[in-house]
């Protein structure tokens, strides 16, 4: 029952609406809400007012802050899909209906609401208070002027007081609401009896004629598809990877100006002995500290064994002193810069020369690593397989439309794309429009090689990119049309189809008969596996189609029975033998089910009440803008 409301609630869609239709979470990207200018192009229309694409890529910079900001991770691959950029667009028009409800209702901020909320932005802060001189800075910086901010957040805050008043509308009673949760996150101990239908077809006898009749009443079930064998030329990324190379020099480069890129997860397990150096200590007792922290470099060296009772002894980094010096694990950035690169440095067993810090002298023994290193000799190889591909790609994205125009223009063979592009030509054996879909995993190059230009005019398909960086073209070189299988080919499917018929009937008469006795509180032979405690989020193994029956049974009277026939597998009895109402055994957990089921039904009430402001407007989409690249 929640599963249905979760949907408005969670996930990345979820987040990009978010992002565009609540008070903004930062001052940076507000002008994007405002800004009207730019972009002729109509990405979309609400009743003939254009959604301009300077709004749109807006928008998409916007959801893809708010994401992060969220700890979404957030790629090209998601932001170039159609289903993102569908819910972009799909929050950028909430906002606009909103907006148009907010106008036509009269919904007014008063110019106290809106100082108040201004007040409080922490993005104005200093030092815990207000700062004018911060406000007019970020407002300057984003080429915002007080009045058209105002005027944005006030906007902002009547479409919130329209979001919240619908929230604030939500009213369960508390008996149905727990009710509702109890079921939705009560225990069963349950069990099972599967009858399967396989233990009955030894018992089954089909006749020939039985077979034959099967065959004469439903011919129409038995077509063979058509089919066609192909020849086929691929212009491929990969197919340029021994065309180009990449120098050293290159590869240092690239990782030099990439560096924040290759922090990596490598962390360091370390311990220490530190010989602590006041700040305001005087040349002398410095001198001190370091000759007592050499005397005992020397012995760890000597007997590396003895470090961690050296560390109990001698250590004044009184944390880690009194576990042997260990500091657990550390990753770049956390310790100071000495230390840091100094266990960077060592191997698994080292134990380092002095290192001096602020703190005074560190001796490091380094216990162990894990994770991936960000040092560019671990890394060098595969920045140099990344560059190579990069250059590959760029290699095919220049002769792509080459590729694809040599195909039409030439359209009697394949010979002279192969010839101009240096191409092996390769052939598919013969397979239907569905084989042909999933051998190149792509459905709209199965229907351009299934097209009457293809098929009947014999020319070469357009060249058709069946996934990122493959372009393929093909001509067919034999076609089978369609036919209806003969009898002799299907016959033995036929006599299993009837046979598996006729043992399923046989397990279902068992299987209601075991039940019926069961109820009446009979003894049989029924045989049950062991039984387990399940949720329904916890199946503990048990199959679907139990699960979608199991919180069905009535639990009044335990234990409870109930049965039900799987196609192609049998009857299936299900024991239900205690339930535990998990809420009531833990209060904090039913109170917080209970907020977050009156806020799922909180977004699902505002998810309607949007869906009936769309269905007054007459909205037009772009649908090119949603198959092309973002930032064309």
């Amino acid at each position: 029952m929640l599963e249905a409301l979760r949907k408005y609630t969670q996930g990345w869609m979820a987040k990009v609406i978010l992002a565009l239709i609540v008070v903004p979470f930062a001052l940076f990207g507000i002008d994007s809400y405002l800004n009207q200018v730019g972009g002729q192009v109509a990405v979309a229309k609400v009743d003939g007012h254009k959604i301009s694409l300077q709004e749109y890529s807006n928008a998409v910079e916007n959801a893809r802050n708010f994401m992060q900001s969220q700890g979404q991770k957030v790629d090209n691959a998601l932001l170039e899909s159609p289903a993102f950029k569908q819910s972009v667009l799909d929050g950028i028009i909430t906002r606009r209906v909103v907006e148009g409800a907010v106008n036509d209702y009269r919904f007014k901020i008063s110019d106290e609401q809106l100082s108040q909320h201004i007040l409080g932005m922490p993005e104005f802060q200093a030092n815990g208070k207000f700062s004018e001189e911060t406000y007019n800075q970020l407002l300057s910086q984003n080429k915002l002027t007080p009045a058209k901010f105002e005027q944005g957040v006030r906007k902002d805050l009547a479409v919130q007081q329209v979001r919240d008043g619908l929230t604030n509308l939500v009213f369960m009673p508390t008996k149905v609401a727990e009710q509702s949760l109890q079921s939705e996150f009560e225990q069963r101990e349950v069990t099972i009896n599967e009858i399967k239908l396989s233990d009955f077809v030894s018992q089954v006898t089909v006749t020939p004629e039985q077979v034959q009749a099967y065959y004469n009443q439903h011919k129409t079930k038995f077509i063979a598809p058509a089919k066609v064998k192909l020849q086929f030329a691929l212009l491929s990324a990969a197919g340029f990877m021994g065309q180009v190379s990449v120098s050293d020099d290159e590869v240092k480069q690239f990782y030099d100006e990439n560096a924040a890129k290759f922090q990596g997860n490598e962390q360091r397990q370390a311990s220490h002995i530190l010989i602590g150096v006041s700040s305001t200590a005087t040349p002398a007792e410095k001198a001190a500290a370091k000759q007592k922290a050499e005397a005992i470099l020397q012995q760890a060296k000597s007997n590396p064994q003895n470090f961690e009772k050296l560390a109990i002894e001698n250590s004044q980094d009184t944390g880690s002193a009194s576990k042997g010096g260990d500091l657990g694990s550390f990753g770049r950035g956390t310790m100071v810069k000495p230390f840091e690169d100094a266990a960077f440095a060592m191997k698994v067993g080292d134990i380092s020369d002095l290192v001096e810090s602020e703190f005074g002298y560190h001796i490091i023994k380094l216990t162990g690593i894990t994770g991936e290193s960000s040092d560019f000799d671990a890394l060098k190889l595969k920045i140099k397989a990344e560059l190579l591909f990069q250059k590959a790609q760029a290699k095919y994205a220049e002769q792509a439309d080459d590729f694809g125009n040599t195909v039409y223009e030439q359209s009697g063979s394949l010979d002279p794309v192969a010839k101009k592009f240096n191409l092996q030509l390769q052939s598919a054996p013969a397979m239907s429009r569905e084989e042909l879909s999933k051998f190149f995993k792509s459905d709209r190059f199965a229907s351009v090689v299934f097209s009457d230009e293809v098929l009947k005019e014999k020319r070469n398909s357009e060249a058709v990119e069946v996934s990122p960086n493959n372009l393929i073209s093909a001509r067919v070189l034999e076609y089978t049309p369609e036919a209806p299988r003969s009898f002799d080919e299907v016959k033995t499917g036929i006599e299993g189809l009837l046979k598996a018929e006729a043992a399923g009937k046989l397990a279902q008469q068992k299987g209601e008969a075991l039940l019926a006795d069961l109820k009446a509180g009979k003894a049989n032979d029924a045989e049950w596996i062991s039984p387990v405690t399940i949720d329904r989020r916890n199946a503990q193994g048990l199959s679907d189609g139990v699960m979608k029956h199991v919180f069905k049974v009535s639990s009044k009277t335990l234990p409870a029975y109930y049965g039900f026939n799987e196609v192609n597998k049998g009857y299936t009895l299900i024991k239900v033998i205690a339930v535990n109402e998990k809420l009531k055994e833990q209060p904090d957990v039913a109170e917080r089910a209970f907020k977050a089921y009156q806020a799922a039904l909180g977004s699902e009430m505002s998810h309607a009440y949007v869906a009936s402001l769309k269905a007054k407007k007459d909205i037009q989409f772009n649908a090119k803008v949603l198959l092309s690249k973002t930032n064309e």
